[in-house]
């Protein structure tokens, strides 16, 4: 499966990426002496590249092409392109890619069975299909900033959004399965398909349990900082040295807890027999296990809690993330390099040190071969080998800045 990438920044980034770890082919259309925007944002750099760390993270296994499609010899280009593959992804504001005639009409009419798929902050219809969408935005338009953090009736109690773009992210995985549910229809149809993918709608449906506790109860969830709203004991709590998770999912685990904390009783008593009745009685139960882990250390409650079957463990930095035996294990940290045809690109034979695409297919990890392009790196070998463009040709074109 061939992709072409006119997206840049997260969502449209991470769905392809995601597809070339797949095994699909991905050309990622860039704008000439600049790129994706992410390619700037930095700090932090990669040495030997001089790539942003941003870049890198969403970029593996493509092959950059630059071209202007504020021309009309550019916009030809993307077209014939076109043309060459199965699916188009870009995240342009609403209409912004009609007026260079490579929205999903104008597209369709010369490939009717182009899978094309748009990422908008808002979509392609409604009220605000017209405006501009970030993650940080989204994320407190669409509810999650007001599950996130602490009460506002506490110390840092207010708003606080995820760490990561999460919305982004969902985003992009939203449109890379709905991209193979396009080929699978494609296949069986040989008709094509145009997706949109708004990230407002991305976040309400990650809601999840909390959307469905507001639609069913009609009370308003709150933020509860590191507490579930269904689950308890379900959150952090501080040790002798740091902090840990509990994350007590059933009553058997509670009991197993409270013999662990040589407080059995505590199993026993009404108020915290079933996780329902836990729920109730959460301001008189968490209090009396606060103190007990303040006894010993994270580690000495990590080993004696998952001894007893009891699920828990640290809050890591990301630096003791990657230290961690069973995230070595699973090789979530890999390193790449750019293809074999320019192995000097990144500098002394440095590759890339990235995250791992977490899936794996019998027992394989699925991650594409080459890291993240050098800008128009791969200009040259795409026109010619998919549109059998001369040395001539692309010598006009590099003149006149197309390319």
């Amino acid at each position: 499966m061939r992709v072409l990438d006119l997206s840049r920044i997260l969502a449209g980034p991470w769905a392809t990426q995601w597809l070339a770890d797949m095994g699909a082919e991905v050309i990622k259309v860039e704008r000439p002496g600049r790129g994706d925007d992410t390619r700037g944002w930095g700090p932090p750099w990669h040495e030997a590249s001089g790539e942003a760390a941003y870049f890198l993270s969403a970029n593996r296994g493509k092959q950059s092409v630059a071209i202007d499609i504020t021309a009309p010899e550019g916009q030809q280009l993307v077209r014939e392109l076109v043309q060459q593959c199965d699916v188009l992804v870009e995240n342009f504001k609403q209409g912004g890619l009609k007026k260079y005639g490579l929205d999903y009409d104008s597209l369709q009419q010369i490939k009717p069975d182009l899978i094309y798929c748009s990422i908008t902050g808002f979509g392609q219809t409604g009220p605000y299909a017209h405006r501009a969408g970030y993650d940080f935005l989204v994320q407190g338009m669409g509810g999650l900033m007001s599950l996130t953090g602490q009460p506002d009736n506490e110390p840092g109690g207010g708003p606080v959004k995820v760490g990561v773009a999460l919305t982004d992210i969902f985003a992009g995985m939203y449109a890379a399965n709905a991209v193979l549910a396009a080929v699978v229809q494609r296949d069986r149809t040989g008709e094509g398909s145009w997706i949109d993918i708004s990230l407002l709608d991305v976040q309400v449906a990650v809601l999840a349990n909390q959307a469905q506790n507001y639609l069913t109860s009609g009370d308003v969830p709150q933020r509860m900082g590191n507490a579930h709203p269904n689950i308890v004991p379900y959150q952090a709590f501080a040790t002798q040295d740091g902090h840990m998770i509990l994350t007590v999912g059933n009553d058997d685990q509670f009991r197993r807890l409270c013999e662990a904390l040589s407080e059995p009783e505590l199993a026993q008593d009404e108020r915290f027999v079933t996780n329902a009745s836990r729920v109730a009685h959460r301001r008189e139960l968490i209090p009396l296990l606060e103190p007990l882990f303040l006894q010993a250390s994270t580690d000495h409650w990590v080993q004696l809690l998952e001894g007893a079957g009891v699920p828990c463990g640290p809050i890591n930095t990301i630096d003791r993330v990657f230290a961690d035996p069973q995230v070595e294990h699973r090789e979530l940290l890999i390193e790449r390099h750019r293809a074999p045809a320019d192995p000097s690109a990144y500098g002394d034979g440095h590759g890339v040190r990235m995250v791992g695409n977490p899936v794996k297919l019998n027992g394989q990890a699925m991650n594409a071969e080459t890291a993240p392009p050098m800008l128009g790196a791969d200009t040259t070998t795409v026109l010619q080998q998919l549109l059998d463009k001369s040395e001539q040709e692309l010598s006009s074109l590099r003149a006149a800045g197309i390319i």
